[in-house]
């Protein structure tokens, strides 16, 4: 059973949002709250009963408490036990997705995804995997990233150095928001080998997912906007 806490300031999106996941057999809804700061009260609540949520769909612009800073205090320091947070965006938001991202939200979702999107973005995220796939993603972390100048000779080269010069290439695929599938098609390998390529990377750069391996991707010059 996958267990969710929804956070967002409009009521009608979280009773929406409640009674669709509800209605689901392998999803149960923990918990709801209106603003970070009450989502960060009920989910230390829900880790004392041992109900924590494995899940957490996390607006962004909220009053008290966004959803920027109550993803840090969620995810900082990491933990196994953490859950897994996806941010609820539109399309019309500043930089706050980017750094949602490098305070280790696992992807995001768009507020008017449908009902099918929004199920499977949960099922996906609770399974480990970031959702990074669809092209709109993408193209949003292109769009943050670009608006931040990467240096030349960036620091973040120097924890690319722990890797192999195959996890590299590996990581560049990773970050072009490609599957195990689609990699191993394009370097010619078995997709169990870029698994076990890609389960290296995220140990020796201490990575929960790909959309933190995307961020890192991108701030180290491996990838760049648009390439």
């Amino acid at each position: 059973m996958i267990r969710v806490l929804l956070v967002d300031d409009q009521q009608m999106v979280r009773e929406g949002f409640a009674a669709l996941l509800a209605a689901q057999p392998d999803m149960e809804v923990v918990g709801t709250a209106g603003d970070g700061a009450a989502a960060l009260r009920l989910h230390a609540e829900l880790r004392g009963t041992g109900e924590a949520p494995d899940v957490v769909l996390m607006d962004v612009r909220m009053p008290v408490l966004d959803g920027l800073e109550a993803t840090r205090a969620l995810l900082d320091p990491p933990s196994d036990d953490a859950p897994r947070v996806i941010v609820l965006t539109t399309f019309d938001l500043d930089d706050y997705v980017y750094d949602a991202l490098r305070a280790g939200a696992s992807g995001f979702l768009l507020k008017h995804a449908t009902a099918a999107e929004l199920l499977h973005a949960v099922r996906v995220v609770a399974a480990g995997d970031a959702l990074l796939a669809p092209a709109v993603t993408r193209r949003l972390i292109a769009d943050f990233v670009a608006a931040r100048a990467v240096p030349e000779a960036p620091a973040g080269t120097v924890r690319l150095d722990a890797l192999t010069e195959r996890e590299v290439e590996v990581l560049g695929h990773v970050a072009r928001g490609e599957s195990n599938a689609e990699i191993a098609a394009s370097l010619y390998l078995a997709e169990q080998t870029v698994k076990t390529h890609v389960s290296r990377i995220f140990t020796k750069l201490g990575l929960r997912d790909r959309a933190q391996a995307v961020v890192l991707a991108y701030e180290s010059g491996l990838v760049r906007p648009g390439s």
